[in-house]
């Protein structure tokens, strides 16, 4: 099977110095690429929280809200609870092409610097 990617090598990589960690980690191109990440990441985590949070009330709470019918013998909890699986997919989805499209590169060009510099 063929792949674009090179044989592993066969050196050991050295590692960077602590200090050169440290530098990267104070640097603003690694400020950069935390406030991307976290500007997606914390918002769809909140808002899946409380989307979760109200699933889980409204099934404490409101039974028979719950338990409308909506086709047949489904009901708003089998509709809000396979919606809890979706959002799940979706999320997961989003963040994969967010990640590929936006983090990966900068994450690369930063690993590609430290390892050159090593």
């Amino acid at each position: 099977m063929a792949t674009d990617a090179p044989p592993p090598s066969k050196a050991d990589p050295r590692l960077p110095s602590t200090e050169q960690f440290l530098e990267v980690q104070e640097s603003a191109e690694f400020a950069e690429l935390r406030r991307s990440h976290r500007s997606f990441a914390f918002p769809l985590t909140v808002a899946f929280i409380a989307w979760y949070l109200l699933y889980v009330l409204l099934s404490n709470y409101a039974g028979d809200f719950m338990g409308t019918q909506v086709v047949g013998n489904i009901n708003v909890a089998l509709v809000l609870g396979l919606a809890q699986f979706l959002t799940t997919f979706l999320i997961a989805w989003w963040y994969s092409r967010y990640a590929a499209a936006k983090l990966d590169p900068k994450g690369e060009a930063i690993k590609s610097r430290l390892e050159g510099d090593a």
